[in-house]
């Protein structure tokens, strides 16, 4: 009996030992693992700490710039300091232009100047597509006592009298300009949209066009072939970039209705001709 508690002691302590160096390895892992998350928590802290001691070195830079009454001054500034107080000054003006950017935005983003006689207003229009700036347009205006036109450059395709008619009805100058804002910046969008057809792909003719851009009509081949199809794009919507038809036409009446031609006519109405035709040739529809 002695023997049998002598080894059933010994299988105990050895149970136990087994036990612990089972949760020896468990308590370590769970220590690295607190270790780790407290030396990232501190680096986010020190990181946090630089971000707002860069902020307000920034904010004071700019305190200074604005303070400075002549351009000798802060030129004399800029010389004299620091690389750093140089970087600081350069921030400043950055975040200076942001705001006013901003500030340009919540206003609608249009240049509004009083005419030298003072009973009207000159406001300049600025277009663009996918990022580059393209035409500017100039009105100038009389808001009082209804809004009228005395002069301007918009094409003569926009329909600029009857905005008018209707701005003033509502007695809203912004909507007129937001209005016109958007038949200019589709009309000079397709126009720019043509330009990069007949740029990159000069494989795919230009057989007819018009001069609000809202007419195309592409000849276009298949790879290889000697068939030719005729793509006529109507803009029907004049404050569009996309076009609102789309019609194929070729020798072989089949092809037109084909469920690829038909994807074709997908493609052309949801996005710009010339990003389409880059994908109907990687596809090998047309060469």
């Amino acid at each position: 009996m002695e023997s049998a508690k002598g080894v059933l002691s010994h299988l105990s302590t050895l149970e136990q030992l087994a036990t612990c160096r089972q949760v020896q390895p468990r308590q370590r892992s769970r220590e690295e693992e607190l270790r780790a998350r407290v030396e990232a928590l501190t680096a986010q802290r020190d990181r946090l700490k630089a971000e707002i001691h860069t902020h307000k070195d920034i904010e004071k830079c700019k305190e200074r710039l604005f303070n400075q009454c002549t351009e000798e001054e802060e030129e004399e500034t800029e010389s004299n300091g620091s690389e750093s107080e140089q970087l600081l000054q350069l921030l400043a003006r950055q975040m200076h232009l942001k705001e006013c950017l901003y500030a340009h935005h919540i206003i609608g983003g249009y240049d509004i100047n009083k005419t030298r006689s003072g009973d009207g207003i000159c406001v300049t229009l600025t277009t663009a597509y996918n990022g580059t700036y393209l035409d500017t347009y100039n009105l100038e205006l009389k808001v009082k006592p209804t809004l009228k036109i005395i002069r301007h450059n918009v094409p003569p395709f926009i329909p600029l009298s009857e905005l008018t008619e209707q701005a003033a009805t509502r007695d809203d100058l912004r909507g007129f300009l937001d209005e016109l804002s958007t038949y200019l910046n589709a009309f000079v969008g397709r126009r720019q949209q043509l330009s990069l057809v007949k740029e990159l792909h000069p494989w795919a003719a230009v057989m007819e066009s018009n001069m609000l851009c809202s007419f195309l009509v592409l000849m276009l081949s298949f790879p290889g072939e000697k068939t030719t199809v005729l793509c006529t794009l109507n803009y029907m919507d004049h404050t569009s970039l996309l076009p609102t038809r789309v019609d194929f036409d070729c020798e072989d009446e089949e092809i037109p209705e084909s469920p690829l031609w038909k994807n074709n006519v997908k493609l052309l109405m949801e996005m710009p001709v010339h990003r389409a035709l880059d994908n109907m040739k990687t596809m090998s529809h047309i060469g």
